[in-house]
């Protein structure tokens, strides 16, 4: 009879490099950061929104390198003009085809009866098209480099150029876009900003202090939230004094957004610190003499900054369509300032959609950017939750 052998052979011991394995350790030894990442990379959906996000933000900063027409140029021969298709091959003076990008310019007539213009195209007026053509002003790229150079647009820019068509000024809606671009996305990233310091300070006094502080804030922070969203914004927009000029109007509405918006993540950041506060690690920074802003800012706030990071990813979408809300409605920006909502403003009218419904064209923007920020917040809520998968 053979003794049983006390230790196992080495053939009956488990691989220890193995692809599960690894991920093991790999998942142990992560940092927080980390996993967020990995969680967030899942998201295939979120990924594709994230990307969608920064290419609108480029275009944002290089909204004069991208925009073929400087933003106040117009032309009152072309008012209404309809978008001219680019066609991509031209037939050269052997009659071959050849890859030559193109448009073609307009033969505007006077309709009788209604008195308006109406434009044809003429085959006649070629207007060739190119890449890193000149502009027809000198402007700074980044505010730094004195430059003429567009990245797409007409060779000779005294041209009509109107890609998806003109407004009742004669002016390039598709440039327009790109500028409204710049206003639009910062003013939510500024009115985030201050929404987030005010949440913070305000819900992190809230929640640390307790007692009398508490019930005042959160007095005002109910308060807040039982006034209609709209006719509070539409009153504190009409007590703007109307000689401001467009600078003094942009701060004044970023700040009446933040005003409105910081609730939200104040209740979040009271609800983490009353269960916070009576940690062991608070209690020690206290005996240690640090100050409640310290402990807020040193110690409170970095135990749940991922979820903040998702609720002000969250809350980004909101401010960009209230922005655009209040300019639709005359109570926002105003020209020559230029934003989507500005933009939008010519769409009121059904006459002027009738003639050119083209105008319409700049609520595309709002809807992708809106829903790309919420779908980046979607993917960064899950992956600040330990339990998704």
């Amino acid at each position: 009879m053979t003794a049983t052998p006390h230790a196992a052979t080495p053939s009956a011991l488990p691989p220890i490099e193995t692809p599960e394995a690894q991920d093991d350790v790999r998942l142990l030894v992560a940092g927080q950061w980390q996993l967020m990442w990995w969680r967030f990379r899942k998201h295939k959906v979120a990924m594709a929104a994230t990307a969608i996000s920064l290419l609108i933000y480029l275009v944002a900063v290089f909204a004069e390198f991208l925009a073929p027409l400087p933003r106040d140029y117009y032309a009152a021969d072309y008012t209404f003009a309809p978008p001219q298709g680019i066609k991509w091959f031209l037939e050269n003076e052997f009659g071959n085809r050849e890859f030559r990008p193109h448009m073609l310019g307009y033969t505007v007539e006077i309709e009788a009866v209604a008195l308006r213009r109406v434009f044809t195209p003429d085959p006649e007026q070629v207007i060739e098209l190119g890449f890193f053509v000149d502009g027809l002003e000198e402007y700074r790229l980044l505010g730094i480099f004195p430059t003429r150079k567009h990245l797409f647009g007409p060779k000779d820019p005294t041209q009509p150029f109107y890609l998806i068509g003109a407004d009742k000024l004669g002016q390039d809606l598709y440039s327009r876009l790109i500028y409204g671009t710049r206003i639009s996305m910062t003013i939510g990233l500024v009115g985030v900003t201050l929404s987030l310091v005010l949440g913070i300070l305000l819900g992190g006094v809230s929640g640390l202090l307790g007692g009398t502080v508490d019930n005042i804030i959160q007095r005002v922070i109910e308060f807040i939230r039982s006034v209609p969203s709209i006719p509070l914004w539409m009153g504190l927009s009409a007590a703007l004094p109307d000689d401001w000029d467009a600078l003094k109007r942009y701060f004044a509405i970023t700040v009446i957004l933040s005003i409105v918006g910081w609730t939200g993540l104040a209740r979040v950041v009271r609800g983490r610190f009353l269960s916070l506060r009576e940690e062991d690690f608070v209690m020690s920074a206290r005996l240690d003499g640090v100050s409640e802003l310290g402990i807020i800012l040193r110690y409170m706030l970095p135990s749940f900054l991922s979820h903040i990071i998702a609720s002000v990813t969250l809350s980004i979408p909101g401010m960009i369509i209230a922005e655009t809300s209040l300019s639709f409605l005359g109570l926002g920006l105003r020209p020559p300032v230029v934003s989507w909502g500005v933009l939008l403003r010519d769409a009121q009218n059904v006459r002027a959609i009738a003639t050119a419904p083209w105008l319409l064209i700049a609520a595309i923007p709002v809807v992708v950017s809106v829903l790309a920020l919420n779908y980046v917040g979607d993917g960064l809520r899950d992956a600040v939750d330990p339990y998704s998968r």
